[in-house]
């Protein structure tokens, strides 16, 4: 089991998850994070720490595509250890629908 980050967090961006992780498998791109599914210890302490509940195990169903698309970006983005604020708008975006329209392949700073 691994967890993974879905699009829910496009556009908020919150950062919470990377300062509980033990092993730093967060990558953060321009406008939200994933994290690596091959470093991750599935210990779950990050789920929690989501205000926008985008984390999530990938035992659940149809996450099999969750699971690549962390993969691609997390061997493409910095990785990330230090809580940053969230996106401007992250508390308006927050369960938006759609939010894949948004999503940058960008990386982010990373840190």
């Amino acid at each position: 089991m691994t967890y993974i980050v879905n699009d829910n967090c496009i556009a908020c961006k919150y950062t919470d998850c990377v300062e509980v992780c033990p092993v730093d498998c967060f990558y953060e791109g321009e406008n939200m994070l994933v994290i690596h599914p091959d470093e991750c210890i599935d210990c779950g302490v990050c789920e929690p720490e989501c205000p926008a509940d985008a984390i999530r195990p990938d035992t659940e169903p149809d996450m099999e595509k969750w699971v690549e698309f962390n993969r691609k970006y997390s061997e493409m983005w910095p990785v990330i250890i230090t809580k940053k604020d969230q996106l401007p708008n992250a508390e308006e975006m927050d369960g938006k629908e759609g939010k894949m329209d948004l999503f940058s392949e960008a990386p982010g700073e990373g840190g």
